[in-house]
């Protein structure tokens, strides 16, 4: 073929993007991604989001890719771009959301600059990703982009990694996008069936521990009619939360603390345990004894991939296979037995929402935390979508707030990262564009990628951010108090959130007592555009009840 017939390699690298459905792509270009933005230029399909930070664009594209299912694709350029992309490729890995990040790189072939910025970011980012791999021929760059997507999203998904230097971008080649294969997962072998379903009517007080793993499309539906047929109770990691509707009367709480909760309470009380989509990334929320002291309890492992074996995990039973279609092969085989009981664990559910309801009563100024969330709650329809950046409030709202649909309440417990609240609220306005979205924000999370309220403002998005103000960095003051060491080295001063939102171009507002955190939180959610709330929290409880009175009152039913 003619050197002139042929497709010049950077439109051939956006051509397969098309190809596997692509939308968006969220980042910061620099001087070598130029021949692919110009490419991308060209495009009907992908829509290029320009971001104000990497790592904002990174956390957008795990968020897309944690709603959608599909992988999705940031770019940066080499050296400080790629560098900056580093915290989302952990999020994303660790979070078991698909992403693809691209990167620039300086010529392979001949370069005129040295060192010049130039590190090795494959290597870099092999260790916290699924594959990485620098493009050496435009001829591989379908394969090589198929393969980056394939893996991003097979189970767990994560991220992936493409260099793409600027000599490669610019070549010219024959080659075509490769089409996406259509893959089905393996189904559950039938004899770990027949013993999930055994253990299962042999037991006396079962349960259901639903993780991370279980947060994905058709398992929420598959589980809830498994729990209707059998009316087994069950409880949710953080990364479980949403998965089955929490105002569910089997439903027992959310693992929001390591242990002592009223949720540990009925825990401990079950002897057989279904734990299903179990990610070793979270605390487990009940440990597993090799010392004889509790050999009675069968703990069940269904999920996609075989249990890590751990010294406080090492499950009897094993179902391995795809977790939607586990569940309904032991729902449709299990017999419900009438010896069943889970009256004592509904107990220790309703001690703690009298605890709860007691909380969030309170309606102190500064706002005491359990009053916020539950003020959030009652603010926003079933199907708003609440994103959470990283902090002491994280526990108060894994608590506290009432999920009713999977991937409403976008927690973090994986990398645990600040700065992830804003962006993963802009990605989700975007896919849902219908849907209410609210950021809830530590004052440290928050500021650390403030900087996309100009990205958001830009877009014309409809979010709310809600800035719980301490003017600390909250979550590690509690813990040092905790560890009895004097108060040191964790508090700052803010700016104004108010000023700041408006120079944005966004609508910023103080709230001043509880009616008015009411009255603002109703405004923002009718109101299109982008707001701010400026909220002050109290803290000074969260040690005495996270620490001692809830594990008191817990131990003592």
């Amino acid at each position: 073929m003619a050197e002139a017939d042929k497709t010049k390699a950077s439109d051939l690298f956006i051509q397969c993007l098309e190809q596997e459905g692509v939308e968006y792509i969220f980042g910061v270009p620099g001087e070598e991604n130029l021949d692919l933005l110009d490419s991308l230029s060209r495009s009907g399909k992908i829509k290029l989001v320009l971001t104000r930070h990497e790592q904002g664009a990174g956390f957008m594209a795990a968020t897309y890719g944690r709603h959608t299912g599909k992988t999705g694709v940031c770019l940066s350029t080499l050296g400080p771009g790629a560098t900056n992309l580093v915290t989302a490729a952990a999020y994303a890995t660790l979070g078991g959301m698909p992403i693809l990040m691209i990167t620039g790189q300086k010529p392979i072939k001949k370069s005129k600059q040295g060192r010049f910025q130039i590190l090795d970011v494959v290597s870099m980012m092999q260790p916290i990703t699924k594959y990485a791999h620098q493009m050496a021929s435009s001829d591989n760059i379908p394969s090589r982009l198929r393969e980056a997507f394939r893996i991003a999203e097979e189970e767990k998904p994560g991220a992936t990694h493409i260099e793409l230097p600027e000599d490669v971008a610019d070549e010219r080649t024959d080659s075509r996008p490769i089409a996406r294969s259509t893959v089905r997962r393996p189904t559950a072998d039938m004899k770990s069936i027949v013993q999930a379903v055994e253990a299962l009517e042999k037991a006396r007080r079962p349960l259901l521990v639903i993780g991370a793993g279980a947060n994905r499309k058709m398992t929420s539906k598959m589980l809830k009619e498994f729990v209707e047929k059998t009316g087994i109770p069950f409880v949710t990691t953080q990364l479980g939360k949403g998965v089955i509707d929490e105002q569910h009367p089997k439903f027992l709480g959310c693992a929001a603390l390591s242990a002592g909760d009223f949720v540990h309470r009925a825990i401990e009380d079950s002897d057989c345990i279904f734990n299903i989509g179990h990610d070793v990334i979270e605390k487990p929320p009940f440990f597993m004894h090799n010392d004889g002291s509790r050999d009675d309890r069968v703990v069940v492992h269904v999920s996609t991939k075989t249990a890590e074996v751990d010294p406080v995990y090492f499950p009897q039973i094993e179902v391995i296979g795809d977790i939607a279609n586990a569940i309904w092969q032991i729902k449709e085989a299990v017999t419900p037995s009438p010896q069943w009981d889970s009256s004592a664990m509904l107990r220790y559910r309703q001690a703690e929402m009298e605890h709860t309801a007691k909380l969030a009563a309170d309606e102190r100024f500064p706002i005491f935390p359990p009053h916020l969330v539950q003020q959030v709650r009652d603010t926003l329809p079933d199907d708003a979508i609440v994103c959470l950046d990283n902090g002491v409030y994280k526990i108060w709202f894994a608590r506290g707030y009432c999920a009713r649909k999977p991937n409403t309440v976008l927690l973090d417990n994986a990398l645990a990262t600040m700065g992830a609240g804003l962006p993963s609220a802009m990605a989700s306005a975007m896919v849902y564009p219908d849907r209410k979205v609210f950021a809830i924000c530590g004052d440290g999370g928050f500021m650390m990628n403030s900087q996309e309220l100009e990205t958001a403002v830009r877009l014309g998005l409809n979010l709310t951010v809600l800035i719980l103000n301490d003017s600390a960095y909250g979550m590690i003051r509690w813990k040092q108090a905790n560890m009895g060491f004097k108060d040191f080295g964790l508090t700052y001063g803010n700016p104004d959130f108010v000023q700041y939102a408006q120079s944005y171009g966004a609508s910023g507002y103080r709230v001043e007592s509880a009616a008015h955190l009411q009255e603002l939180l109703a405004h923002c959610r009718d109101t299109p555009g982008v707001h701010l709330i400026d909220c002050p929290v109290d803290y000074s409880e969260n040690d005495r009840i996270l620490n001692t009175e809830i594990k008191d009152l817990s131990r003592a039913l």
